[in-house]
């Protein structure tokens, strides 16, 4: 017992100083850069600060009198968890144009960066912002295109980087839009209707008024004078008092492409004359009205733009040129008022219109205020033809499209697809393997085969690059989910990680712990071939004593206590602490770390070269934290016999990993489930009370007519 003791004083010594001191709450490695020094690397010409009316949470930042750009921390606007559980804080800096300035994460409590990528990777990650625009989509890793554009990834740190680029990039795009820097996501055009060319029916011009077919605006000359209160035209041409409600311009606007309208007004054969006038993709309005104001204008020329009207369609405006205008002299609709002034305007290809869209003819009124200076205003006539005239396709909404509009976790599960039905796929195999292994282990040379290619497929696919290594860290983040909140997203956002745990669940329920240790732990695989190598090139093996080994089993309990004691007061602490695993190093991290963190994996697996898996046998937190529910196993698959122990104990002695006792039970807590001692079990060649009972038949056999010897065989 002394030997025990002096064992777990010496780990609890080792785990307390590799931890930092404890911090109430967890912070970042690093201390967060001022938001003041930020902004200055953005703009080193800005002088002065100050918070935008109606939402503090945005800078707006001068230079002088100069508005340079705006502000913002990402923690104000959206609350996306990471891979820690929590969500981390970016400091973003637009500029008046929409466009991203300057990224840079200042606060997180991500695991993999707080204890071995380092700070410098992720904020060149972040500098990969610099330039984009805040409604631009971004995605990590990949190759840009047309539609999207492409940020190279971190290494050993997929999920955090992806969270990253969704914090910045949503809140960019939405800081943008309130600011009106960059449209709203409401401007998704919809595929272009199609006007029903059969749709004739006799209308009078009160019916068409009534339905929304015609649009009218009436501008009397005291509401435009009272829009041009307060500029230097506010006097200029204004009414007197008892001529304010005359009306400056009686306007009304008709589309005349839908049959119903353009038939109506310009009868059967002006209608087929504008028709021919038509080109493919272009449409025809009619613009009329009454009043002292042309919308034409005076200064209209040949060659020239009509500049008191034009049209406004999802933000895109468009003028009208002279060969784009005809005139308007016969109108056959019914009840129709007589008009000063009425004219053709032809909507050209090139700007795209959309008939079924809503739009607005928009009618400026100047006034002038010098010889070369003038005010105006712009009048909104809105516009939407009546849904009966036409059709319209549903959305053909395309892949990329479809993933924009989805949660993070949605995203990275579809991006990493490949690697989770591959895992899928290994998985299955593994449950065929259990599901048949009686019959396996009766082939040994096939069964050796069958682990070693699965090991390989664990260590290379499922660690090196799925990057699917669990840890106490996913433990004990779990624990504390279930007390400050649970939520699903947290644990969907690594698909992969999120399938192996959901697979080691029903595994340890079903086999115990020993399934996840001996298959499907990518740093477990890597101990294992390793040490199958050096029994290759006859590197001596040492047997621990078993009064030592099962007291060293202790070890990993006491590790497991220790942090989730720490966990307790801080988690990120218990993070740091739980370095004692080294499969960051080893398999997330490929060994591209501080030498002190690849030499203590190194090490761990020298010592494996001649005693296998010593630390998944004696150190592994989490192989302890999976031990714990195999009590609660629903099978015990792994046969023996009452000749086991006593007074055969050959499995016990050929036991890679000691999980046998002496008197033949299986320490289900300890078992990697690797299936020696079942094909030991099955080989009537070499399993004792199998050779005794084979020895037996075969003396029944040697009957006279039967002089066959039999082998003795010596039972130790």
């Amino acid at each position: 017992m002394n030997v025990f003791f002096r064992i777990a004083l010496c780990f609890c010594a080792f785990l307390l100083s590799i931890a930092p001191s404890v911090q109430a709450e967890p912070v970042s490695q690093y201390e967060p850069v001022a938001g003041r020094q930020i902004i200055q690397k953005a703009f080193p010409d800005v002088t002065r600060f100050e918070f935008r009316e109606g939402h503090r949470a945005i800078q707006k930042l001068y230079a002088g009198d100069e508005l340079k750009g705006y502000a913002y921390q990402s923690l104000d606007f959206v609350q996306t968890p990471a891979y820690s559980g929590k969500p981390l804080n970016a400091m973003v800096v637009l500029d008046t144009e929409g466009t991203i300035r300057f990224a840079k994460v200042i606060q997180h409590h991500e695991p993999i960066l707080l204890v071995g990528i380092p700070e410098s990777k992720l904020h060149d990650f972040t500098d990969q912002y610099a330039g984009l625009k805040a409604d631009q989509r971004v995605t990590v890793g990949g190759t840009s295109s047309d539609r999207k554009v492409a940020v190279d990834g971190l290494s050993g740190a997929t999920v955090t980087v992806m969270v990253v680029n969704e914090v910045i990039m949503r809140t960019a795009h939405r800081v943008g839009v309130e600011l009106g820097l960059v449209a709203g996501s409401g401007t998704k055009r919809p595929p272009k209707a199609e006007i029903i060319a059969d749709g004739f029916q006799s209308r009078t011009w009160e019916d068409l008024m009534g339905d929304g077919s015609i649009r009218r605006m009436l501008l009397t000359r005291g509401q435009v004078d009272d829009s041009f209160k307060g500029t230097e035209a506010e006097w200029i041409e204004a009414a007197e008092p008892d001529e304010r409600d005359e009306a400056l311009i009686d306007l009304y606007v008709a589309f005349l492409d839908a049959p119903a309208i353009g038939r109506n007004l310009l009868g059967e054969k002006q209608y087929e004359w504008l028709a021919s006038e038509l080109l493919e993709g272009e449409q025809a309005i009619a613009v009329m009205a009454n009043g002292e104001y042309s919308f034409k204008g005076s200064g209209y020329v040949r060659g020239g733009i009509f500049d008191r009207i034009q049209i406004r369609q999802y933000g895109d405006t468009f003028n009208f040129r002279d060969l784009d205008f005809y005139r308007l002299s016969d109108v056959y609709a019914q009840g129709m008022p007589e008009f000063r002034e009425m004219a053709i305007f032809i909507i050209r290809q090139q700007h795209n219109f959309d008939p079924g869209t809503p739009w607005t003819l928009e009618l400026t009124v100047k006034r002038q205020t010098g010889p070369l200076d003038s005010e105006f205003q712009v009048f909104p006539l809105e516009y939407q033809l009546p849904d009966q005239y036409y059709t319209r396709a549903e959305p053909v909404v395309t892949e990329e499209e479809w993933l924009e509009e989805q949660p993070l976790w949605v995203q990275v599960w579809y991006q990493r697809q490949f690697q989770v039905i591959v895992l899928g796929a290994g998985i299955l195999v593994l449950l065929l393997i259990l599901f048949f292994q009686d019959w396996l282990v009766k082939k040994p040379g096939m069964t050796r085969w069958i682990r070693h290619a699965f090991l390989t497929y664990t260590l290379f696919f499922i660690g090196w690059f799925a990057l699917g290594q669990l840890s106490i860290v996913n433990v004990l983040a779990f624990v504390h989910s279930l007390v400050s909140g649970f939520t699903w997203e947290t644990f969907l956002i690594d698909p992969i990680v999120f399938v192996l745990w959901a697979a080691v669940a029903g595994i340890v329920l079903l086999w115990g712990r020993a399934v996840y240790c001996g298959w499907l732990c990518p740093f477990g695989a890597l101990q294992e071939l390793i040490n199958e190598i050096a029994r290759k090139f006859k590197v001596p093996q040492y047997t621990v004593p078993w009064a030592i080994h099962e007291r060293l089993w202790a070890v990993k309990y006491i590790v497991l206590l220790v942090l989730f004691g720490v966990s307790l007061d801080s988690l990120a602490t218990a993070e740091k602490m739980a370095e004692i695993e080294p499969f960051k190093t080893a398999i997330t991290l490929h060994f591209d770390r501080s030498w002190p963190f690849v030499t203590y994996a190194a090490l761990l697996l020298f010592v494996n070269l001649f005693t296998r898996k010593v630390f998944c046998r004696y150190m592994c937190p989490l192989g302890a934290a999976l031990a714990l529910p195999t009590k609660l196993r629903v099978f015990d698959w792994l046969k023996r016999r009452k000749e086991c122990g006593n007074p055969c104990r050959l499995c016990d002695r050929e036991c890679e990993v000691q999980a046998i006792h002496p008197d033949g039970t299986i320490n289900y807590q300890e078992c990697h489930y690797c299936l020696d001692c079942q094909m030991t079990y099955f080989d009537d060649r070499k399993c004792p009370p199998l050779i005794v009972k084979r020895r037996g038949k075969r003396r029944g056999h040697n009957a006279p007519g039967h002089p066959e010897e039999i082998p003795v065989v010596q039972i130790t």
